[in-house]
This record gives structure tokens, sequence and C-alpha cells, in this order.
């Protein structure tokens, strides 16, 4: 037997059986990775899929550990893409927000803990550089010691050690320390309540100080391009388009491990909504109205 496990004839059928056996033990993990790092469902099935060829084609016998090297392989193809997803995001129309993933059925992400799946975390991802934010996530989310992450960005332990650590200054300074999942649940509630029947007053109440409203629509027409930020402008902006809500119905659904509401119009899903909250209340409210990017948003029965 060698050391990856694989002891069949190399190219029979029995020794593909086995790496694809072998694959799919790993692959919640891949989609895992490859998510945080690219904020985006599709990008990572198609990037897990081209680890899938590439371990196909891959000498397996020389592999020693193949869940290290499958990591290696999604890790340093996330970086790449990475790269290339952030220049075709600069045409963008408007803001660009994560692409939402279900994350209630957990069919993909497979992941120990929780982290840097929620909308604002990956927001705040987007400003860390592609090596930084590799080694956030797989410090934070898996736990990768800080000498296999080195061996998989190619980097020194200390030099990882430093990525991590400007990573969480990055996150923790501009992130105040989220609300629990029933108060946030509970603001959602009243802000929808307070939205609808455009209660200015109530909006402001729940609004932290510096609240941004985003909306990503890439163009469609009747959503916002900018920001809005501020108590007070956020809560105007929302009065103002009072109209949206006639026959919108909202229901509330779990996306990227935090409850959110799908908005619908006409028996189908216009877009997802979600906020992001701490103790200062309500300081991003984020409207994901791409009907490109919403592909596993799905109305709550």
């Amino acid at each position: 037997m060698t050391d990856s496990g694989l002891d069949a004839e190399p190219g029979s059928p029995e020794e593909l059986e086995q790496a694809a056996a072998v694959f799919t033990s790993v692959r919640p993990r891949l989609f895992g990775i490859a998510y945080r790092m690219l904020s985006s469902a599709t990008e990572a099935e198609d990037l897990v899929q081209e680890v899938w060829l590439r371990w196909q084609t891959t000498d397996r016998s020389k592999v020693v550990n193949p869940a290290a090297f499958l990591a290696t392989a999604t890790t340093r193809l996330a970086i790449n893409e990475l790269q290339s997803a952030r220049v075709r995001r600069e045409t963008y129309v408007g803001p660009w927000l994560p692409e939402p993933v279900d994350t209630s059925a957990d069919p993909y992400l497979g992941a120990e803990r929780g982290e840097a799946l929620e909308f604002a975390a990956l927001l705040l991802m987007e400003k860390l550089t592609p090596n930084e934010r590799a080694a956030y996530v797989l410090r934070e989310a898996f736990d990768y010691s800080y000498a296999e992450i080195a061996d998989i960005v190619q980097s020194t332990e200390p030099a990882v050690r430093q990525l991590v650590s400007r990573a969480r200054k990055h996150m923790t300074s501009e992130r105040h320390t989220p609300v629990t999942a029933a108060a946030q649940q509970e603001l959602l509630t009243a802000f929808l309540n307070a939205a609808r029947t455009g209660d200015m007053a109530a909006l402001e109440q729940l609004f932290a100080a510096d609240v941004t409203s985003l909306s990503d629509g890439n163009g469609r027409h009747q959503v916002a391009r900018r920001a809005v930020v501020g108590a007070q402008a956020v809560a105007k902006f929302l009065t103002a388009m009072s109209w949206f809500w006639e026959g919108v119905e909202t229901r509330l659904t779990t996306m990227n491990g935090q409850t959110c509401a799908v908005l619908v119009a006409g028996g189908t899903v216009y877009g997802l909504l979600a906020i992001d909250a701490s103790d200062d209340g309500i300081a991003k409210v984020l409207w994901m109205v791409n009907p490109e990017k919403n592909a596993e948003v799905s109305i709550p029965v």
C-alpha cells in the first residue's frame, strides 16, 4: 500500500474509484475553503471541479497526504482566482455583495466552525490581500496550524503568523462584536416591519449611527447603485422607497449561517435581505437582488 492509501493498480478502475472516494471525503472542506476565499458558490463549485480534474491526472502514488494535497491545490487556485475575480468586479454595476449560499442544509460547506461565512465577514475579507485571506480562512475556519498554512501558501511560519495577525486586526477593527442569533433575528423582523410601514423614527432607532445600505443588482432596474450611509440618510431612503413593498412578501430563511429574509414578488424570488448588527444597532443592510447570484435562494415552505 502506498502512503496515499491507494493500493490498486495505477489507472485501473479500482484505483480511480479509490481516488474518487478520497476526493469525495474531503470535498466539503474544499468547497468551504473555496467559498470563503471567493464569496461565490458558483465560482467555488467550478474551482472544486478543477481540483477534481487535476486529482485525476496526478500521480497519486507519490501523494503522502491526499487531504493536505487537495486543500493546498484548492487554496492556491483560489488565490489566483481571487486576483482575477477582483479585476472582473471592477466593471460591476453598483455595489458588489457575496453570493448567498445555503448553510441550513449544509450540503457542501462541512466547516468545523462557522467563521468567515456571514455576509459582513465576507465583505470585510474583500479588503484583505489574497494571501491574508487564505491564511485567515485556513486558521479561523478550519484550524490549520501555522506550519501547515505556511506549506500551503508557500511561505514561512513567522510570515504566516503576521498574515493572520493583520487579517484579524482588520476584521475586528472594522466590525463590532455581532449580536446573538436571536437578537439579530429580532432586529431583522423589527426592521422589516418599520421599512414596510415607512416608520422613519422606528428605523432610525434600529440603526447604528454609521449604518450603510448596500444594494447588489448589477444594474437591475430600480436598484440603488450607490451606498447609502448614515442613520438618517438610510431611514429617508427606505421611507422614500415604500412603494417597493407593494406585492412583496418576506419569509425568513437561513443563508450563510444567519437569518435572512427572502423577498418574494409574484410568487418568485426577487432577492435576499440580510442585516449585520451589533450592540450599537444595525450596521449594514444588504440587498442581494442580482438574479444571477441568487441561485441557492429558494422560497421557504
